[in-house]
């Protein structure tokens, strides 16, 4: 496996201008750097089975577009109990969008890992956009965030398993770095969250607000 010493200043991908990896040989960037590939290594290392060598593309395939929670989403709307749950992860989604792919991504402009050690067979078809944040991880978790102030308990639990293993497979297909996720999950959360009060702001802006203790009551 390639160590921080080995790693190239530069790494680029087809469509992509090259961009500085490690700015200071010595610095806290080659630590850092470091880090995140003894992290992406060990998975590597320990967790690699036929199993999930056939699982993991499945499950990072679930969300290459936001798939399975666009479904999700449209499937809340088109149940009347959950409608209005529909409608904010559709919101949290739309967020995610615009924040992720459309500012951050092109704004950072960050390389992958599979690019500046393609050592590493990849499971997958490389990815042509950049790497910081996850989308992945941000569409997961701001599905995640969304369902929170909702209280939809039955639907969190499995929608935090399968957005954890989305998160998970991106590292485990070595196309992102580990702060890519980790960030990816953090703003997703953060998006889905806001989502999610937002009715609850306009309705208290508009004073459709239920007093406490006063839902279901007549």
């Amino acid at each position: 496996m390639t160590t921080a010493d080995d790693i190239a200043l530069y790494g680029s991908f087809e469509g992509c201008p090259a961009q500085p990896i490690l700015r200071r040989p010595y610095g806290r960037g080659v630590r850092v750097r470091g880090l995140e590939f003894g992290v992406l290594n060990w998975i590597q290392e320990n967790c690699r089975t036929e199993l999930l060598d056939g699982l993991m593309p499945l499950i990072s395939a679930l969300c290459n577009h936001g798939e399975i929670w666009i479904a999700l989403a449209a499937i809340l709307l088109f149940t009347r109990r959950y409608r209005r749950t529909g409608a904010v992860l559709a919101l949290a989604l739309l967020l995610d969008v615009l924040c992720c792919n459309g500012i951050l991504k092109p704004l950072i402009a960050r390389v992958r890992p599979c690019d500046v050690n393609p050592a590493v067979t990849l499971l997958i078809s490389r990815p042509q956009d950049w790497s910081f944040p996850s989308g992945h991880a941000a569409a997961s978790f701001a599905a995640v965030g969304a369902l929170l102030p909702e209280k939809r308990g039955r639907l969190l639990g499995p929608v935090l398993l399968l957005a954890a293993l989305i998160a998970f497979s991106r590292l485990y297909l070595y196309v992102h770095w580990p702060s890519d996720v980790l960030a990816g999950a953090a703003l997703g959360l953060a998006l889905g969250l806001a989502a999610g009060h937002l009715p609850r702001w306009a309705d208290k802006k508009t004073g459709r607000l239920r007093p406490a203790g006063g839902e279901g009551k007549t």
